[in-house]
């Protein structure tokens, strides 16, 4: 037995938590299970976890996290990319916060104590400190199969009563016990906290949406029992087992990049989950196969309503059931049901489209090419029907966002931090999109209140506001930064739907650099800010840094792209504890590190790596250059020892 477990118990004994007779019988689980001492006497109802928890901080001088807070726990991609999948499980500690400005990274793991652990996690995370809570050990792993691979049954196998019942449904909806309908409606409703739905509570719901308070949608739980009513129904058609979950990934995703509230996001994600539900027929029913094909459009004017009415009791918003009803409409109005073209259709429904099309081109074989494609294949494919079937605008978007051409476009640019303020999420994404395309780094504010924010941190360099904003006006904000250190030489841009009167006079008697109306053509307003930065180089400097996750882009594609774009600076690599840097000069690369190797065999054995961070400081400059081949070279030799050793 682990002389941990014998010291905790004995620990407990001496200070009168649990008796010696309790002793005897936890150590015999332990023995028979091999489960931690903190498991054994859970499992023994020997202690409750709230107790245990609070002896195991005070003994460790720390804070502790309960199951039910880590159950609930919504981590962010920046923080969990801090500590890699397989250090996290093979070390038992799971990232719940990430602090920027402080440069500290808060864990929980059984073992907060383990100074090997937190200076190893402190080596992968290249943070400057590590904070460490205690947690039970079933929890911590069930948080890091969750957050990293997405099981949403995790925490409900670790309890077994949940994970019987849980069982039980599922025998139950095998043995057809139960119709599609009810457990779709069942389930939703069980989603929404309810017994019996009554017409005050779909009442209540419709104002929670529409007055933007706390939605129910924002519950994790309801989202995540549309997830596994999906995953039973797409049991039954191999094919499309687990569409509607990269659907409804790809539909969150999209939504936070164009900036779409919390409400909006969990309404583009629900529909993702639920938009296929009912849809039982021969064909699988997308956009693109709609448009195509007779018989798919023939069955999507009788299907097309499926989803919504299965969950009618439920009083689903406006925004999930018109993102729903309305997918297969066409950009060029010759789609269903109402033939609807252009912005008259919903966002979500043209996103919707876009998400489902990509999903069944990657994901199923049984697609109009009969084969599974590839990110950029699937792209190409979209590409064609720009403007015809798809938002052409949504579609630049979308290919950015899935193929890695957005960090692409970061690795290759000195960036300058531009700001956009404006309410309008889908004008101001199109714009985004075209400025990333240039070089720029771009935040998105939606109202006064979050630009201050943003421009308080004094990294902005150039602004591009709407004058029409909430609360108040451009104007008015214009002059609120003059007044302040860090905005009186902040260049302005004004964008402007609204023509009448002297507003444009106005804007330049304030001290604005330029005024634009709307609409006005992105790739001339993004020349514009180039050459307001020019003017104003007096705000120069280095060229800011760049980082990433070698899950968005591997690191053979990033060496191509230095090398090609004859970039300079220091690419830093962490993985799996250890860390490393290549040197490049005008797109050579001049040095190499990692662990204790350097030179050639250095970047052979990065090149290996298929998870990690990554980041380029482009100010750096190599002392010496080591390394004589070209990066053609080394990239062609490293990929032959990959091959050799995959043999």
């Amino acid at each position: 037995m682990h002389a941990g477990n014998a010291r905790l118990l004995e620990r407990l004994v001496a200070d009168g938590l649990i008796r010696a007779e309790q002793q005897e019988v936890v150590l015999n689980l332990i023995a028979r299970s091999g489960e931690r001492a903190e498991e054994a006497l859970l499992e023994a109802k020997v202690l409750e976890e709230a107790q245990l928890l609070r002896y195991l901080a005070a003994q460790h001088r720390t804070r502790f996290v309960s199951t039910e807070k880590l159950a609930k726990a919504d981590i962010d991609r920046v923080t969990l990319d801090k500590v890699p999948r397989k250090l996290a499980e093979r070390e038992c500690v799971f990232p719940v916060l990430y602090d920027a400005d402080a440069g500290t990274l808060s864990v929980v793991t059984p073992d907060p104590d383990n100074s090997t652990l937190l200076h190893d996690v402190q080596l992968a995370s290249g943070v400057r400190e590590v904070r460490a809570f205690v947690g039970r050990p079933r929890a911590v792993r069930a948080a890091i199969a969750k957050a990293y691979g997405g099981d949403i049954h995790a925490f409900a196998t670790l309890d077994r009563d949940a994970h019987a019942q849980f069982t039980t449904m599922l025998d139950v909806y095998e043995r057809n016990l139960v119709s599609e309908e009810s457990l779709v409606t069942s389930l939703a409703k069980e989603a929404v906290g309810e017994r019996v739905l009554t017409s005050d509570d779909l009442e209540q719901g419709r104002k929670s949406a529409v007055t933007g308070g706390r939605s129910v949608l924002t519950d994790t739980a309801y989202l995540e029992t549309l997830n596994v009513v999906v995953t039973l129904l797409e049991n039954m058609r191999p094919d499309l087992r687990g569409h509607s979950a990269q659907v409804a990934r790809l539909m969150r995703k999209i939504a936070e990049r164009i900036g779409l509230s919390d409400v909006q996001q969990a309404s583009m994600q629900a529909a993702g989950y639920i938009h296929d539900l009912g849809k039982m027929g021969a064909y699988h029913l997308t956009a693109l196969n709609v448009a195509e094909y007779e018989g798919h459009k023939a069955l999507a004017l009788k299907q097309h309503g499926v989803p919504i009415s299965l969950l009618e009791a439920v009083g689903l918003p406006a925004e999930i059931t018109q993102t729903v009803l309305l997918m297969y409409e066409r950009y060029d109005g010759q789609g269903l049901p109402s033939g609807n073209a252009g912005k008259e259709i919903p966002l979500g429904a043209r996103l919707l489209a876009i998400a489902d099309t990509y999903a069944d081109l990657t994901q199923n074989p049984k697609n109009p090419f009969r084969k599974t494609l590839g990110p950029a294949q699937a792209c190409e494919v979209l590409e064609r029907y720009r403007g015809s079937i798809f938002d052409p605008n949504l579609i630049d978007l979308f290919k950015h966002m899935v193929t890695g051409e957005d960090l692409k476009a970061r690795l290759l640019a000195n960036r300058h931090r531009a700001l956009v303020i404006d309410p309008d999420p889908e004008e101001t994404t199109v714009l985004e999109l075209r400025m990333v395309e240039q070089g720029f780094e771009v935040k998105q504010a939606r109202n006064v209140e979050q630009a201050l924010k943003l421009m308080e941190k004094g990294e902005i360099e150039i602004v591009v506001s709407e004058v029409d904003l909430a609360p108040g006006d451009g104007f008015g904000l214009f002059q609120q930064v003059r007044k302040q250190a860090w905005g009186k030489k902040l260049p302005w841009v004004f964008l402007a739907s609204k023509s009448g009167g002297n507003v444009a006079q106005r804007a330049f008697e304030l001290g604005a650099a330029d005024f634009v109306m709307k609409p006005a053509s992105p790739e001339v307003l993004v020349a514009k800010l180039r050459q307001i930065l020019e003017r104003e180089s007096e705000r120069g400097g280095g060229g800011r840094g760049v980082s990433g996750s070698l899950s968005e882009m591997s690191l053979p594609d990033i060496v191509q792209v230095l090398w090609h774009g004859r970039k300079t600076g220091s690419l830093k690599i962490r993985s799996r504890g250890n860390a490393g840097e290549i040197h490049f000069v005008e797109g050579a690369i001049f040095n190499a590190l990692y662990a204790n190797v350097r030179g050639e065999e250095a970047v052979y054995a990065m090149l290996a790596l298929t998870e990690g961070d990554f980041s380029l400081d482009p100010n750096f400059r190599a002392p010496q250059q080591v390394i004589a081949g070209s990066p053609e070279t080394l990239l062609l030799e490293g990929m032959r020892r990959l091959d050799e050793r995959a043999r």
